[in-house]
Formats: structure tokens, C-alpha cells, sequence
């Protein structure tokens, strides 16, 4: 690679970065980017006075800092005034004579305030708020960010600024591996971000998922009349935007945009306090000017309060539809954004170590997502020797059988669970389990809420007289069902096996132990079950403790039945281990191809991703062979996969 190649090459991977990062519409497979990466940290590695400062190999975290040093910003960067409810706001407007002009709306999202100053095109500094005149230098933590662009495509200088943010799911998978690591929790998405942006070892930074959200600027030499054209040409520049952004044009319109964001509130995977008001005219807002405090032409229009601090009672435990254990939080009651809360969810007691939660702590309670309350902090400087230990459970609450007891999970196995056994049923007779043509979910609820059946067994034992005064049972309806059952005794056994839904037992795994043991199936051993291809711990003792609680259970139900049993080897093929996706018009069903495809050893999958191996691609495909292209999986259509099952 020569320079000009090099500065080519420089330019399609901040191109292919700012579409897959910023727009989610990739250009390039994730091996064409490698490697064209590896390319460019070839010539660098060889040619160091040469590298270009908005290289993307300049994003690579590493650099340790022992301090941070001050940056001065060019333009103060203020704090806004906060109002909480429609009259405060109506103030405010009528504060300077605001009305009649436009008012611009955006979220205001719940993160660390970032000053990133470019110039000629390139980032040269990024600076957190600090006093508002002086903050920390943490540019090299900002350029590890990748929805931060180190080049933009505008020469002037500017200061672009905006939030650095967490998802509320990247934050929770970050509580998750700190627990792993036996180190503290960190409180909230805010503090996550704040504190992942000023880490002094910026591999830390580069690792937290964080995503920097642009809300407007500060020093520019831009030549633009409203905040909405300066927010459209930031977003040009190739920044992450939100979709919410509204102008409006008095008082009822900015309440109207106020309460639809507080309904998209749940479905925001960024955590918001509040919308943005801010006018729209820069030459009305210049002219508004500023108090001691705050610019008087924005304000922070701030969501009711949803935290509050309570007392926990108990833990409850829930058994839910698939047999999982779940903790519960048993609150004193307290009032949150206008509601009751009463119990808060605990995740797993995993969650309670964490947490180092025990009965009669004082907790710190928010609404997560403003639906489910979530205990999110303990204090611990409030225990007064009334508090006790909660353990985990050993036996189901609801039938006291033994339960799985893994590392998370808390199973219940018991088929005849009363808590289960309606999701038992309706998975049981699920197509890609017994397939009962006509046992969906709605006749299941019906036939179990009648009391026509309360155990897989009892489907077995329906008669005509129990259906044919239900409501919507005609006779044609009756015989089929009938039919759909009877037909189902003589499914394969790798469907039985699925249908009994043991945890991490799946279709995959069903069919390897079938394979493996035939008719002796239930009387496999851990050790032999561990020692099949694929098998591991967890998945050996899942399957030996469901049949030592449902062995009895299971071999009467078997009575009712006449499975095939017969073993299937699977071939060696080019197919085996491979990721497979279906998906357009084939010339046989799906499930006929997925049979075909586990035959030879494949994992046939539903999405397409970057670890998907084979597209099987049949007429009027869709999204999933364009994600295929544009991730350069090699794709095949009939007449190839006869031909590469048959090589």
C-alpha cells in the first residue's frame, strides 16, 4: 500500500464506519472492513509520521492517563432551567415575550454533557462541561466512542455538543459482567456514562458501548438563521440522531409533543428526564441573552419523579409459565409518578447478592422503563439489626418439588406444576414440538379453564363428549382435533423429547440424544449425556434432574404413544456445524428443508448475522438476502444445495 492508497483507503472506512455506526446501513461486510483495516495498520505500523489523525485505528483504546488535563471551552457551555409542569412552562414563554415565535423539541437525555471542538475537518479536542467555561480534557476517551467521528466533512471551526449516553440494555449487561467480576454495581445509565467517559484507562471507555447524541453548538462559524437547520447540518456530518424532534409553534403544540414523548418514554433505549424547549430563532434567542444561571431562551421541561426511597418487606417468588423462579421485591408501599408501587422486580438472586439486599433494607426503588419497578440501590448505612438474610429456594413454591438450581436460573421441572402447565400444554402440542394441528394457545386456556385437561396425559384422553358442548366446537372441528392427536402418537422421538421442553434441551440436542440412546433414552446418565457432542454441564444436569422428577410421569405418557425411534446418523457434509438461513419460496416447505439440513449436521438458525454460514435463498426473498449481501455470506439456491448435500 502506497500513501495515496493509504489515504483512500482511510477515507472508505470512516465512510463504511459513519453507515454502519451512525445509520445502521452497513456498506461493507465486517471481513471486507478487516481487512482493509489490517491493510491500513500495516502501512501505519511501517510509516508512523504519516498517520493521519482521524485514521480509524485511532479509535483503538489503550492509552492510560494519570490525570486529565483542563480545556478551556471557546463558548460557555450552560446549564438550563428546569420547570415541571404545564404553568411553569406557560410562565416561562410569557418570560421575554416568546410568544409568537417558533419553539424547538427534542428529548433530553439522561448522560455526561461533551464539548467536541473540530477544526479543518478534524476532531482536535473533546472536553466535558465542567464549570461550564473550563472542563477535563478526555479526548482521547471521546475518540474510542464510535458514533464520535474523528473527520467531518466541514472546514470551519466548531464546537459540536451533545450527551454521552448509555442504552438502558448495554447498562444492564455492564451491571451484569461487574457482578461476574465481584465489583459494584454502578447506579443508573447517567452515572454509567459519566463515569466510563472520565476512566484514565481508555480501553475501559472502549469497551462500555457508549453513544454520543448531538444537541446543538457552541462556538460556529456557521451562517444559519434557526436551531433546526444547525441540528440538520450536524446530523449531516454523519452524528447519531433521534427520530423525536418537533417545532412548534406555540404553548398547546409544545404540550401536545411533551406528551408524546412521555407515551415513547418506555420504548427509548436511552434513559430521558425531560424535553428539550428552546426557541428556534438564534437572532430572538441571542437577543434573550442570559441570567447569572441559565440562557433565557431554552428550558429542560423535566418528567415527574420516578424514584423514590421505600422500605423491602419480603421477597415473594413467582413461578412463572415456563417453570422459572422468579424473586420479587415485596415493598412498603410508596407512590411513584402517580402510581402505587407495591413490588418491584428482582431479577434473579443473583440480582440479591449483588445488591447485598436483605429484608427490612431501606431500597431506593425506580421505575425501570416506567413499567416495572426495580430496586436499584440499598442503603446499608440504614440497617438498624431488624434485617435478615434472604436465601435461595430448593423447592418449587407451588408444588415443592426440587428445583433446578443453576448459577441464574431457578427452574421448577415438574411438568404437572400448576404454575407451568398451561405453557407446558400449549409448547407440547407446538408444530416444531407434537405438532397437534388445532391445539393453539386459545383452546388450550379453554380446554384447561373448562377442566378438560390439567397434564399432557389428559390430551391423550380427550374424548368427543368432552368437546362437543365447548363453545366453537362443531363436529368437523372435533374430528380434527381428534385426528391431530391421534396422528401425534406416532411423531418421531426427538419431537417427544423437544415437546417435554427440559431447559437447554432443544430441537438440536432432542435430536442428538434420540440418535444417541433410542428407546433407552430415559435412562441416559450424566456422564453419558456430557459426553455427547455439543453437551455440556449445564445441559447434562438440566436433563438428568427433569427425569428424576418426571421420570414416572413421562413413561406413562409414553404408554399412549408409538414413537419412532429409528437413528438417524447424521452425514458428514459441508453443512456440518455450519449456520444455516432459510427463507424466500422453495419448492418444499421449510420445515421439510430444516429436516433435511440437521440431517447433515447443520444449525439452521432464523437471522441472519455475521456468524450465519449459508443463505438457502429460494423466490421473492427479502430483508434477510439483503442483510446476507451486504454481509458477503455466500448464498445458494436449490440445485446448489442438492448439489452440496450430495458432495
Amino acid at each position: 500500500m502506497d500513501k495515496l492508497k493509504y489515504l483512500e483507503a482511510v477515507k472508505t472506512l470512516n465512510l463504511w464506519a459513519k453507515a454502519y455506526y451512525s445509520y445502521d446501513e452497513p456498506l461493507a461486510s465486517d471481513e471486507e472492513y478487516d481487512t482493509l483495516y489490517h491493510q491500513v495498520l500495516e502501512y501505519e505500523k511501517a510509516n508512523e509520521n504519516e498517520i493521519l489523525p482521524y485514521s480509524p485505528t485511532q479509535k483503538i483504546g489503550g492509552v492510560i492517563s494519570d490525570k486529565f488535563e483542563k480545556s478551556t471551552h471557546i463558548a460557555k457551555m450552560w446549564s438550563m432551567e428546569d420547570v415541571f409542569n404545564d404553568d411553569e412552562l406557560k410562565a416561562w414563554i410569557k418570560r421575554g415575550d416568546k410568544e409568537g415565535f417558533q419553539f424547538y423539541c427534542e428529548p433530553k437525555f439522561d448522560g455526561a454533557s461533551l464539548n467536541l471542538l473540530y477544526e479543518n475537518g478534524i476532531l482536535v479536542s473533546a472536553a466535558t462541561r465542567g464549570d461550564g467555561v473550563v472542563g477535563e480534557d478526555v479526548t482521547t476517551n471521546a475518540k474510542v466512542i464510535k458514533s464520535i467521528p474523528l473527520s467531518i466533512d466541514y472546514r470551519g471551526r466548531i464546537e459540536i455538543r451533545g450527551e454521552v449516553v448509555i442504552a438502558k440494555g448495554d447498562f444492564d449487561e455492564l451491571n451484569l459482567q461487574r457482578a461476574k467480576d465481584n465489583e459494584p454495581p454502578l447506579a443508573n445509565p447517567r452515572n454509567a456514562a459519566a463515569g466510563s467517559l472520565r476512566q484514565l484507562d481508555s480501553s475501559i471507555t472502549a469497551k462500555r458501548k457508549l453513544k454520543f447524541i448531538p444537541w446543538g453548538v457552541g462556538y460556529n462559524e456557521l451562517n444559519l438563521s434557526t436551531h433546526s437547520k444547525i441540528m440538520e447540518f450536524v446530523r449531516s456530518l454523519g452524528f447519531l440522531q433521534d427520530k423525536f424532534k418537533r417545532v412548534c409553534k406555540n404553548f398547546d403544540e409544545i404540550s401536545q409533543a411533551y406528551k408524546e414523548l412521555v407515551n415513547l418514554r418506555d420504548e427509548k433505549e436511552i434513559l430521558m428526564d425531560g424535553m428539550v424547549v428552546r426557541l428556534n430563532s438564534l437572532e430572538k434567542s441571542q437577543n434573550l441573552g442570559y441570567t447569572v444561571k441559565f440562557p433565557r431562551f431554552m428550558v429542560a421541561y423535566k418528567f415527574k419523579a420516578t424514584e423514590k426511597t421505600t422500605r423491602l418487606l419480603d421477597v415473594a417468588l413467582q413461578v412463572g409459565r415456563s417453570g422459572v423462579v422468579t424473586p420479587v421485591g415485596v415493598l412498603e408501599p410508596v407512590e411513584i409518578d402517580g402510581a402505587v408501587v407495591r413490588n418491584a422486580t428482582l431479577h434473579n438472586f443473583d440480582e440479591i447478592s449483588r445488591l447485598d439486599l436483605m429484608k427490612n433494607d431501606f431500597v431506593n426503588v425506580i421505575r425501570s422503563g416506567d413499567v416495572i419497578p426495580k430496586i436499584t440501590k440499598v442503603y446499608k448505612d440504614r440497617r438498624d439489626g431488624n434485617q435478615s438474610k434472604i436465601t435461595r429456594p430448593t423447592n418449587c413454591p407451588e408444588c415443592d418439588s426440587h428445583l433446578l438450581n443453576e448459577e441464574v436460573l431457578i427452574k421448577c421441572q415438574n411438568l404437572d406444576c400448576k404454575a407451568r402447565v398451561i405453557n407446558s400444554l400449549i409448547y407440547f402440542a407446538s408444530k416444531n414440538c407434537m405438532d397437534i394441528d388445532g391445539l393453539g394457545e386459545k383452546i388450550v386456556e379453554l380446554l384447561y379453564k373448562e377442566g378438560k385437561i390439567s397434564s399432557i396425559i389428559d390430551i391423550y384422553n380427550l374424548k368427543y363428549e368432552d368437546l362437543e358442548n365447548l363453545e366453537g366446537f362443531k363436529d368437523k372441528k372435533i374430528s380434527n382435533l381428534l385426528t391431530a392427536i391421534e396422528d401425534s402418537k406416532t411423531k418421531e422421538l426427538y419431537r417427544f423429547i423437544t415437546a417435554l421442553g427440559i431447559e437447554h434441551i432443544g430441537e438440536v440436542a432432542a435430536r442428538k440424544i434420540a440418535n444417541s440412546f433410542g428407546d433407552n433414552w430415559l435412562n441416559a446418565s450424566y456422564d453419558e449425556i456430557l459426553n455427547l457432542d455439543g453437551f455440556g454441564d449445564v445441559m447434562a444436569k438440566s436433563f438428568v434432574d427433569f427425569v428424576d422428577i418426571n421420570k414416572e410421569k413421562v413413561l406413562n405418557l409414553m404408554e399412549f404413544l408409538n414413537l419412532k425411534s429409528q437413528k438417524n446418523e447424521i452425514k458428514n457434509s459441508v453443512f456440518n456445524g455450519k449456520n444455516v438461513v432459510i427463507t424466500g419460496t422453495l419448492s418444499k416447505s421449510r420445515d421439510e428443508f430444516k429436516d433435511e439440513l440437521l440431517k447433515l449436521g447443520a444449525n439452521v438458525v432464523n437471522s441472519v448475522s455475521k456468524k450465519t454460514d449459508f443463505l438457502l435463498c429460494g423466490e421473492s426473498a427479502g430483508s434477510k438476502l439483503e442483510k446476507a449481501k451486504s454481509l458477503n455470506i455466500k448464498i445458494i439456491n436449490e440445485d446448489e444445495f442438492k448439489a452440496l448435500s450430495e458432495s
